[in-house]
């Protein structure tokens, strides 16, 4: 590997890898604020314009979708963060 193929210090493929890991750890934080918790204590207020906004049916699909949707990307950033960890190369032993 020489130089050109280096990215701030890393492969551009683990640099890849963590723009994607970054924009899913950004994604899942805004999509669980959005989200009803089952009390519809604080989720409630922060998530409460989709109901004013869509109408109460809407709000609550949009919550199922949101709910898919979030699965989804935490398993595949789980996976991604796995991925990354097991193609991190090892520094060379010290001389």
């Amino acid at each position: 590997m020489n130089s050109a193929d280096l990215i701030f210090g890393v492969s551009t493929v683990e640099f890849i890898f963590g723009t994607v890991i970054l924009v899913f750890a950004v994604f899942l934080t805004v999509a669980v604020l959005l989200q009803h918790g089952k009390t519809h204590h604080l989720s409630g207020t922060i998530a409460g314009g989709a109901e004013t906004f869509f109408g109460k049916e809407k709000g609550k699909t949009i919550d199922k979708i949101l709910s898919m949707v979030t699965s989804v990307v935490s398993v595949v950033f789980a996976i991604a963060v796995i991925v990354l960890y097991v193609m991190q190369t090892s520094p060379p032993p010290a001389a």
